[in-house]
């Protein structure tokens, strides 16, 4: 006799609540797994694979008949304008990942905010729509760095998803609200973190990234229909362009943990992507923070707390 899973994996029927789909656009590499590997100064003499990436996916969602919103670096966009205005042409909505991926914790208040409005102007440029959103490189707003939703108020971003409430060992704010919250007194600026399960008591991340790739579809799947069903809320689920890419280079000198967390099923993933827009409903990360702002909770940060962060 089988083992019973611990987790209901059975199939799940399409929910009537929309989930945040989302893309955070970086090259294979810029990406956090290789920052200590890959010199930035060495970027532009690489060879860039993310249009071709953006391509296939602008193609997937396309075909699914589905929106999303593209997390892209201002690196990027720079360089490839072209790719920036065919998202947004294609119905998505065109959000800041920062400049180039540098993570929260490591610049500070002046540093981040240059970043985030250089971006801005840059995204803007290329798209022609109006940059509301940001995403954190590795979800990089943590304890230490509770003073950049203070500088993304200020700015007018209407919505951030940068905190990933889970235990993690390169990111991680486990303390955190599992859903929206508004984490600066007299803004609208709301925080939509990405997506965890409960198995009891524990937090699961699964929003998507390595997680979906290399766990067993039927996890996210799981994951997904438990929190639009039992949380009756909105799943936010993100992966990255060079993870549709299974011929992209190979990282010789990068640290075995690295080249596992970064390889593994890259050549399955697009399959599971097209299993995973069609089984769910999906759209834009701007339309879910319209809705998620009458239910945020109040997680005020208080300037001490802002103080003894930077």
């Amino acid at each position: 006799m089988n083992a019973q899973s611990p987790f209901p994996f059975e199939a799940a029927q399409k929910q009537s609540i929309i989930n945040g789909l989302s893309v955070d656009v970086e090259d294979w590499f810029q990406v956090g797994a290789f920052e200590n590997v890959i010199e930035r100064d060495d970027w532009d003499g690489l060879k860039s694979r993310v249009e071709g990436n953006v391509d296939r996916i602008l193609d997937l969602f396309g075909e699914a008949g589905v929106s999303a919103t593209f997390f892209t670096l201002g690196w990027v966009a720079k360089r490839c304008p072209q790719v920036i205005r065919r998202i947004a042409d294609a119905g998505h909505e065109v959000a800041s990942h920062g400049f180039d991926h540098a993570r929260v914790f490591t610049l500070d208040p002046a540093k981040f905010a240059e970043d985030i409005r250089v971006t801005r102007e840059i995204l803007e440029d290329a798209s022609g729509h109006a940059v509301i959103g940001y995403r954190a490189p590795s979800f990089s707003i943590d304890p230490r760095s509770l003073w950049a939703f203070e500088a993304l108020a200020a700015q007018g971003y209407k919505y951030s998803s940068s905190v990933a409430p889970v235990v993690h060992d390169h990111y991680g704010w486990p303390e955190a609200p599992r859903f929206a919250f508004r984490p600066v007194v007299g803004s609208d600026l709301i925080e939509i973190p990405v997506t965890t399960a409960l198995l009891g008591a524990r937090r699961l991340a699964a929003g998507g990234g390595g997680f979906f790739r290399v766990l067993p579809y039927a996890f996210s799947r799981w994951a997904i229909a438990q929190v639009n069903r039992e949380d009756e809320r909105p799943a936010v689920f993100y992966f990255h362009p060079w993870e549709v890419d299974p011929e992209q280079p190979r990282v010789a000198n990068a640290p075995l943990r690295s080249k596992l967390r970064h390889y593994t099923n890259l050549d399955k993933m697009a399959a599971k992507l097209g299993r995973l827009v069609c089984e769910f409903e999906w759209g834009r990360m701007d339309a879910l923070a319209e809705i998620e702002a009458r239910r945020a909770s109040d997680l005020h940060i208080a300037s001490s707390d802002l103080d003894a962060a930077q």
